[in-house]
């Protein structure tokens, strides 16, 4: 398989997409494979202000219609901020502290907006070596992504690491196609975290891939990691393929 793959975190990584493989079913079962939300848009460019993601075409924008308006109660505040009011009040800090959780004080300083690195994406299967996908993406990079066996069962690893401030409802989106049809759209709500000096670790619930003659082939996918104000930290465009058995490691 030939595999297209760029991310972006604010910058963009084109790399030449790998050659469409020849007609397959158009209604082949797609893999939820969410190590990856799909074909590389030359010069994209993240917002300035506040990063972020391509629009997924017409669905993200009737995601966008349906979302409930935000009601913003108060002004955002560091937690730095937080955390000197009231600092007092014994019970309340007390309070506060067990609601930040095993925050990294060295990182908040005055800063209002969460910063997410996504450190590394990895598959795991039954039986097989972990599967691990490069961050940051090579620039150019070429050739296949991964690989995945028909029919097996699958879990996705992200690690990742909160700064500045907490971040709110900090999800993944995944869309796949295979020969041009979208044939999966996944999304997963990863949590709301705070900064803290240890990375964070989300393993996915277990799923399967496709199998059968019209399953196996090319796919490519878009994977996107973003919070609720819809600021993105990570997109990653690529292709992947489905075979009969794994790829061999010797």
């Amino acid at each position: 398989m030939s595999s297209a793959v760029e991310a972006i975190s604010c910058s963009k990584v084109d790399v030449p997409a790998g050659p469409e493989p020849e007609a397959a079913a158009k209604k082949a079962a797609a893999p939820a494979v969410h190590g990856g939300d799909a074909a590389p848009k030359p010069n994209g460019k993240c917002g300035e202000a506040t990063p972020r993601c391509h629009e997924e075409e017409e669905e993200d924008e009737e995601d966008e219609e349906k979302a409930p308006k935000v009601i913003d109660l108060s002004p955002r505040v560091s937690i730095k901020e937080q955390l000197e009011k009231d600092k007092d009040d014994e019970s309340l800090r007390r309070w506060k502290e067990q609601l930040l959780g095993s925050v990294d004080f060295n990182s908040v300083g005055e800063t209002l907006e969460p910063d997410v690195k996504m450190m590394s994406l990895s598959i795991l299967s039954p039986g097989q070596p972990d599967i691990f996908l490069p961050l940051p993406v090579e620039p150019n990079a070429k050739g296949v992504w991964f690989t995945l066996k028909e029919g097996s069962p699958y879990r996705l690893k992200f690690t990742f690491s909160v700064s500045n401030n907490i971040v709110s409802g900090l999800r993944y989106i995944n869309t796949v196609w295979k020969t041009g049809l979208k044939v999966d759209r996944a999304k997963e709500m990863l949590g709301t975290f705070s900064p803290q000096l240890e990375p964070y670790t989300y393993v996915t619930a277990e799923d399967t891939t496709p199998s059968g003659m019209f399953a196996r082939g090319f796919y490519s996918a878009r994977t996107k990691f973003l919070d609720d104000d819809r600021k993105c930290y990570l997109e990653i465009n690529y292709t992947f393929d489905i075979r009969r058995d794994w790829p061999s490691t010797s």
